[in-house]
């Protein structure tokens, strides 16, 4: 048999055939793989194809055979389309990415099925209020930061904020924060990296689409023990909308109905206490802050700050000042 420029390849174009157009659905025949072969400059035999198939299943490829409808169909793939699309729900509901991002990564995630699958994962996922991310760098500032975890180098950037224009700009006249990174924590969908913050010297978190021009800094990192000494899974319970504030202990009561919002909030291993036929009390760490009041104000009159005195006072006042406006 003549051996065309691309006869090496074949194998390789029996697979590329396989993964784009073939599923246990959609069986490739026999003469569309010889078609395909000829059309991409290869000349071949079934007696050679089956050879070629014999070859991608010694390498591990789940090449598989059926008799009706009859052809060839690649099996088990890199990803089952059920993670698919787990994977593209993901991408769609992320806020950090921006659209153009997300329509390019869910491309690149279609790959990994047959066409005829592909279509299936345009499931347009919306979840309402959704604002994507005008940031396109958001997922390189991402990568910038794990190299930096695992060089094990300091960072330094420009953190931004909104103003009254509805412009990102430079916080402290665009001075530099030069901190640690020690951790990536995707809170309330968005990125924050928590990092020891040099000046500060204390663990701070930073959103990392409201970083620009981030840059390797010389020395190792630094805060090492004051990371080890946070639970950082801790840190979404006790947090509210990662906006800090002074940590406390305070002991709230729950209507009984409400026992499956405070388990969502501050996980399963909390105490909690019969206060009576109704209620329940328990008693959790959190940081005080206008968010953690907000988000008691949502629960609304199914639940009460019991301790300590000076909290529930303070509460008092936030409800009293709502109300005066």
């Amino acid at each position: 048999m003549a051996k065309g420029a691309n006869q090496k390849l074949k194998a390789l174009y029996i697979l590329e055939l396989l993964r784009k157009e073939s599923d246990e659905e959609h069986p490739v025949p026999m003469k569309r793989i010889l078609s395909y072969l000829e059309q991409s400059g290869v000349k071949a035999e079934r007696k050679s194809v089956y050879s070629d198939i014999e070859a991608l299943q010694t390498m591990g490829y789940d090449v598989m055979y059926q008799a009706k409808p009859s052809g060839y169909y690649l099996g088990e793939r890199e990803f089952e389309l059920p993670e698919l699309k787990l994977l593209v729900d993901a991408v769609q509901a992320s806020k950090f990415i921006t659209e153009k991002q997300s329509n390019q990564l869910i491309r690149k995630l279609e790959q990994f099925t047959s066409r005829h699958e592909a279509d299936r994962l345009q499931r347009q996922v919306r979840v309402r209020d959704r604002i994507k991310s005008a940031n396109f760098s958001t997922l390189y500032l991402v990568d910038d930061i794990h190299q930096a975890i695992h060089g094990d180098y300091a960072i330094s950037f420009i953190y931004l904020e909104w103003n009254r224009k509805k412009e990102l700009v430079p916080r402290h006249e665009g001075k530099r924060y030069v901190v640690s990174p020690w951790m990536l924590l995707w809170e309330d969908e968005n990125y924050y990296l928590l990092a020891y913050d040099h000046e500060a010297a204390m663990i701070k978190y930073f959103r990392v689409d409201k970083m620009k021009e981030i840059s390797g800094e010389d020395g190792p990192r630094q805060g090492q023990q004051e990371f080890l000494q946070m639970d950082p899974d801790d840190l979404s319970k006790k947090t509210f909308g990662m906006f800090a504030g002074e940590k406390k202990r305070v002991e709230l009561i729950f209507e009984n109905d409400l026992i499956g919002v405070a388990i969502d909030r501050f996980g399963k291993d909390i105490l909690v206490f019969d206060e009576d036929e109704n209620h329940f009390r328990t008693t959790v760490e959190v940081n005080i802050s206008g968010q953690f009041y907000g988000w008691l104000t949502g629960v609304g009159s199914g639940v009460e700050i019991a301790a300590p005195e000076e909290e529930r006072e303070k509460y008092r006042k936030y409800l009293e000042n709502i109300l005066n406006l």
